[in-house]
């Protein structure tokens, strides 16, 4: 049950997100942590987490809680840093632009869940004589097993896209606003820095 709460939380909060809410007690990095209870965040969870298989997701955590850069799978594999605009080149010769929105640590010590929320609050991406542009938030939710080295995450998905093409000029894509797009994701600690 209390999944489904933090799940229910995060996806509130990643519409709000989307619908340009903006929380006013976010510190100045753009991510906000909270450890239940008032505590200290877990020095086993400091370092980066990277996702097994093909999806290319990796997170890296500060000591106090804070992620200093991502790798975003769903933006293209792009490293990002909260609160830092990034621009780089498309292999198709045009460029690709990604604003971070605000991101969230939640950990819950007598559980050991870790919840992350990483949104985009826009992107634009050239390709070719394409476009992609919008906003996205992704939500990571689960357990982190007794070792400290490995966390299963139900992770859910909020988009909402426009393609800009020749054939359709202003084609949408858009998640489910309530449940997203959901899949199972298993991190791993690759170092702890």
């Amino acid at each position: 049950m209390r999944r489904l709460l933090i799940l229910l939380f995060c996806s509130l909060f990643a519409l709000a997100q989307l619908s340009g809410c903006q929380s006013p007690d976010r510190d100045k990095s753009g991510v906000e942590v909270i450890v239940e209870g008032g505590g200290e965040f877990p020095e086993f969870l400091v370092g980066t987490w990277q996702a097994e298989g093909e999806s290319g997701w990796e997170f890296s955590f500060e000591p106090d809680g804070t992620i200093s850069s991502v790798i975003h799978a769903t933006a293209g594999r792009v490293r990002l840093k909260p609160g830092e605009t990034t621009v780089l080149p498309t292999i198709t010769g045009g460029k690709g632009i990604y604003e971070p929105g605000e991101w969230l640590v939640h950990y819950i010590p007598a559980d050991r869940e870790l919840t992350v929320k990483i949104s985009l609050s826009n992107f634009y991406t050239e390709l070719g004589n394409d476009i992609l542009e919008g906003q996205n938030a992704d939500v990571f939710v689960g357990e982190i097993d007794e070792e400290g080295n490995i966390w299963e995450t139900n992770w859910t998905s909020f988009f909402d896209y426009t393609a800009h093409t020749a054939k359709n000029p202003n084609f949408k894509m858009s998640s489910d606003p309530n449940y997203g797009h959901r899949k199972n994701l298993v991190f791993k600690k690759v170092s702890a820095e």
